[in-house]
């Protein structure tokens, strides 16, 4: 078994988290997948962003705002 940091992104309206995960690659079919806490820790960052509370998805993640660019 091995263990992997890698960044998931998780965007919501004009927001976009970077959150840090642990993956868990093993030998079976399954993987790489993430531990519970991971899953949980991505799903909280996901509701803050909808719900508009940035200090709460601040705590787990790196914020970004999205604007749109004028060519």
């Amino acid at each position: 078994m091995k263990k992997r940091k890698q960044i998931k992104y998780i965007h919501e309206g004009e927001y976009v988290a970077e959150v840090e995960v642990e993956l868990i690659d093993t030998e079976d079919g399954w993987s790489p997948y993430l531990s519970l806490q991971d899953a949980f820790n991505l799903d909280d960052v996901r509701n803050a962003l909808r719900c508009g509370d940035l200090k709460t998805a601040s705590a787990h993640a790196r914020l970004f705002i999205m604007r749109p660019v004028a060519v």
